[in-house]
């Protein structure tokens, strides 16, 4: 099996390293990473700026690993059309720092470079973890997970996302599967300003997530925060 993994926290996050681990049991890999953080750009191209293509330091051993001045999209484009001479025979995308869960996913640039797999008719896993180097539940379980979603397959269009708990694999209360997509968000966005010196206002914004309880039952939302692995589909908004 050949697997194009790609990201969008940027080609030095310990998630697609983990990722790329994961992937290297299964068949050969070629990793193609933004340069630098992308996340919340969707599906988002770059038009028209030029983008700095380079071999990259790549702490697995993978048959090639490159970094794109572009966004998770543009990567798959330029693997797909300039870089890989043959067409991979799935998509991996993260391990995201940050779940992609409920309407989320909406912005996630990790379930953009999957929206934009399945658009070319490759078969696409998003994995998400809660963030800031959280993996140990991911890592243990992501080979079994992945082989698993293989194995069952997707129809055209459709994407698996997983999200994986916070905290200890001893914590960890399950797996649950076919998960919905809950009708919210999960991070509420908290924004602040600073007066600038010229004059104007610099404003930022900051995702806090929603407490436990909140999300409907059979969610993807509220199987993360209650301690489960969540599974479930997504299907890209043109197919």
């Amino acid at each position: 099996m050949r697997i194009l993994v790609v990201n969008d926290d940027g080609i030095r996050s310990p998630g697609i390293a983990a990722l790329a681990r994961v992937a290297a049991e299964l068949g050969e890999v070629w990793v193609l990473a933004p340069s630098e953080q992308c996340s919340g750009m969707s599906q988002k191209l770059s038009i028209f700026d030029e983008m700095p293509l380079r071999e990259a330091d790549f702490p697995v051993p993978v048959k090639a690993a490159w970094s794109l001045g572009g966004t998770p999209a543009d990567c798959v484009k330029v693997a797909l059309e300039h870089l890989l001479p043959f067409k991979p025979d799935y998509i991996f995308s993260g391990v995201n720092d940050g779940w992609n869960a409920g309407y989320d996913i909406a912005y996630s640039g990790t379930i953009g470079a999957c929206y934009e797999a399945v658009m070319n008719g490759i078969p696409a896993i998003a994995f998400s973890a809660k963030g800031r180097g959280d993996l140990e539940i991911a890592e243990m379980y992501m080979p079994s997970l992945a082989r698993e979603l293989i194995e069952k397959g997707q129809q055209p269009g459709e994407i698996w996302n997983v999200n994986f708990p916070s905290g200890p694999a001893s914590k960890l209360r399950g797996i649950l599967r076919e998960r919905s997509i809950a009708p919210m968000q999960l991070y509420n966005g908290v924004f602040s300003a600073r007066q600038h010196p010229e004059g104007h206002m610099m404003i930022s914004q900051t995702g806090v997530p929603v407490g436990s309880g909140v999300a409907p039952e059979g969610s993807d939302i509220a199987a993360v925060l209650d301690g489960y692995i969540s599974i479930g589909k997504i299907r890209s908004p043109v197919m």
